[in-house]
């Protein structure tokens, strides 16, 4: 088979298809990496010309099997356990306990959980508080092979960067060379497939008291983070919270989320209509 490469012009529509169906937006100066794990996905399913590949993905993969594995292939899952930890527990010492205090059952959504080690964290924490059992916790992500990982809950030593040692032991369990996270963790925590431009995908989990959404923003264009921040705020509950990236300010984009800090963390809060 000869070598794949990918033009200009075959890397602008396959980007551009990419980008319509998933939000993820690529530069020029994308093109070697986007070219590398596309090509290598093609060349997987079988494919020896890039432009066959994009006729296939655009109309002959009616059930989106394999644009869902490329998908898979493009996406960035960095991420670990206690990760910015300090927001986190804002949430769980302040936000939510304020919720409870009127009565309510809040909800959380993280958003764009990769392999789960946000959401885990978080039950981890609210467990330590004795607040798991009257959370709701729901985490999503588009990803089909990470939503896997994060449901199995085995995670190596690069995941456990920023566990201490007592953590280890209060909440995994050793399974070989790996460890699993205590099933009550786990279990605490309703795994779903969401894409983020897919307003009425989103719609359907219902409203939040706080929402994760951290380090995602910056993968989108202006425009696509500006839909996209405009459907995080609408699953928002009144006086419900948004969280975001330290380096992802969505204060250009005017006045539909008041940022307020908390704890030397900063969040974002719906402005009352």
């Amino acid at each position: 088979m000869h070598e794949l490469r990918l033009s200009s012009s075959l890397f602008a529509i396959l980007s551009g298809l990419v980008e319509e169906r998933t939000g993820m937006h690529y530069e020029r100066h994308d093109l070697e990496l986007f070219s590398g794990k596309l090509l290598a996905r093609a060349v997987e399913a079988g494919f020896e010309s890039p432009l066959d590949y994009y006729y296939f993905l655009r109309y002959d993969d009616p059930d989106r099997r394999e644009f869902d594995g490329l998908v898979d292939s493009l996406v960035v899952n960095e991420t670990y356990f206690f990760r910015e930890v300090g927001a986190l527990r804002v949430i769980c010492d302040d936000i939510l306990p304020r919720a409870l205090s009127q009565g309510k059952r809040p909800r959380v959504w993280c958003a764009a959980c990769a392999t789960g080690d946000e959401p885990l964290t978080l039950a981890m924490l609210l467990s330590e508080r004795g607040l798991l059992p009257d959370v709701d916790i729901v985490a999503s992500d588009i990803s089909l092979r990470a939503l896997a990982r994060a449901r199995a809950g085995y995670y190596g030593d690069r995941s456990l960067r920023g566990m201490t040692e007592e953590d280890k032991a209060r909440w995994l369990v050793a399974a070989g060379q790996r460890f699993t996270v205590r099933r009550e963790i786990r279990d605490a925590i309703a795994w779903n497939r969401v894409n983020l431009v897919d307003t009425a995908a989103v719609a359907a989990l219902g409203v939040f008291d706080v929402v994760l959404c951290r380090n995602v923003l910056i993968y989108f264009s202006e425009d696509t983070m500006r839909q996209v921040a405009a459907t995080l705020a609408g699953a928002l509950a009144p006086d419900g919270r948004l969280l975001v990236g330290t380096c992802e300010s969505l204060l250009r984009f005017g006045t539909l989320l008041d940022c307020e800090e908390r704890g030397g963390c900063f969040f974002y809060k719906k402005v009352a209509q």
